[in-house]
Parts: C-alpha cells; structure tokens; sequence
C-alpha cells in the first residue's frame, strides 16, 4: 500500500502560519471574545482581559496585518472584528484536543 501525503506543502505552510499568528493566549482570548460580539474597541479588549495597551495592540496589529482581523477607526477608538470567522473553529478544535501540557 502507498502512503500518500494528503495536504500540499503550500497548505501545510498556510496552516502552520495561521497557528504561528494565533499561537498566544491573548490572541486566543482576543479571538474567543471577538467570536461573541461582532467588534470590541481596544479599551474593551483591555478591560476584559486585564491587560496592558501597548501589549495588546502589538498582538492586533500583527493579526491584522496577518488578515485575521479587521479594523475600525471612530473618533479616538479603534474598533476589532474578526476577519477570518473560520480561525473560531481552531479554538474549539483545541478545547476538545487531550493533550497533556
């Protein structure tokens, strides 16, 4: 019997660059959150995840960049939303994974 490679190297690259870009805990918590309410500004995504600005704002600008997020600036508020809704799936794929850490 043959063994065959089901993914192309091009997807294997694409997911292992989707996990790289997600591969933090506040990422993860920014994308839970943003997977329940349809856009979250800066100043609540700090609230919720009690957590530094500066910090955070360095892990949305390399998700936006990274084409999972999307943004909006109001006033002085700059406002998140998922862009690539399916990313959501990653989180529950991982709830149900028993791994041992």
């Amino acid at each position: 019997m043959e063994i065959v490679q089901h993914l192309s190297k091009e997807k294997l690259e694409k997911a292992a660059f989707i996990l790289k870009t997600v591969a933090h805990p506040t990422r993860l918590a920014v994308i839970d959150l943003l997977s329940y309410r349809e856009k979250m500004s800066v100043n609540e995504l700090c609230s919720v995840l009690d957590c530094e600005q500066s910090l955070l704002s360095h892990h949305l600008i390399n998700m936006k960049l990274k084409g999972i997020l999307n943004s909006q600036k109001d006033g002085q508020n700059v406002y998140y939303s998922l862009k690539e809704k399916d990313v959501v799936k990653l989180i529950s794929c991982i709830e149900n994974c028993d791994c041992n850490m």
